[in-house]
């Protein structure tokens, strides 16, 4: 490991400790399952992780995060979302993010404090800054520790450190919440949800680097992976089509410029918000 990663890891562990005790928001991504190592490695039983069950978190990644933390023996705490319950969020405006993370991470505060965790600590890193995310906004409203940020670190770095320590989410897909697939303006719902989660699950199986599914309207699936794998896409069309029509979508199509975050925000001019 190079000294300067080395260096920016004993910073990360320096700031939980400094904590005393933290609740981890977790996911199972990259970044958040960083976080959750070196939160358990400088804090002990004192860290716990926090998982929302959501119907925007599909049900592979919650597997994931659970038999990762059974496997390291950290304490999980699961509650249910319930942000589709919202009005405001359900009509997805262009602050959709916002309006989640306040209600989400103020529900993650409260289980923080009921279970003696002194801290709440998410996982952006220094690439979120600049970015368009107004669920940023709701984390310094509520005061919500940045640890991976406070210690320096960049995506690509989170990732080489994952790496080193033989984490599997080293190479994991960059992920986003289901609900960023829908465009701004139009309505949320736990059916158009599942339609999203379907497809990405089905296409994760042919191994896609990367990918997302957008929904359009009531019934267009918007595909977008890399560039050098819209071949794949093509070789299989029929198999995809046929596939997604029983998931609900009535049009497949595959967007041209390939996969980039942004795309649903190239709508009001701004790149894409990520998520937890």
């Amino acid at each position: 490991m190079e000294q300067e990663l080395r260096d920016k890891y004993e910073r990360l562990l320096e700031i939980f400790r400094g904590m005393g005790s933290a609740g981890v928001a977790f996911s199972g991504g990259v970044d958040s399952t960083l976080m959750l190592c070196a939160a358990s490695e400088a804090l002990g039983d004192k860290a716990a992780a926090i998982t929302a069950c959501s119907p925007s978190f599909p049900a592979r990644e919650r597997r994931e995060a659970g038999a990762f933390c059974g496997e390291r023996g950290i304490r999980q705490i699961e509650f249910v979302s319930d942000e589709l319950d919202d009005p405001a969020y359900a009509a997805n405006p262009a602050n959709r993010c916002y309006i989640c993370k306040k209600r989400l991470f103020s529900r993650m505060q409260q289980i923080a404090r009921e279970n003696g965790l002194s801290c709440l600590a998410e996982g952006s890193n220094l690439d979120d800054e600049g970015d368009y995310r107004p669920g940023m906004q709701a984390i310094r409203e509520l005061g919500i520790r940045s640890p991976l940020r406070e210690a320096g670190l960049y995506k690509s770095e989170i990732r080489a450190l994952s790496k080193e320590m033989g984490l599997p989410t080293w190479d994991k897909q960059s992920y986003a919440c289901l609900a960023s697939r829908v465009p701004y303006g139009e309505t949320i719902s736990r059916g158009k949800l599942r339609m999203i989660e379907q497809a990405e699950e089905y296409l994760s199986g042919m191994d896609f680097r990367q990918l997302r599914v957008r929904l359009h309207g009531e019934g267009l699936a918007r595909i977008e992976v890399l560039p050098e794998e819209m071949g794949k896409v093509m070789e299989n069309r029929e198999e995809i089509a046929r596939a997604l029509r029983s998931f609900g979508f009535m049009y497949i199509t595959i967007d041209l410029q390939g996969y980039r975050t942004g795309s649903m925000n190239e709508m009001i001019g701004v790149k894409e918000g990520k998520g937890l």
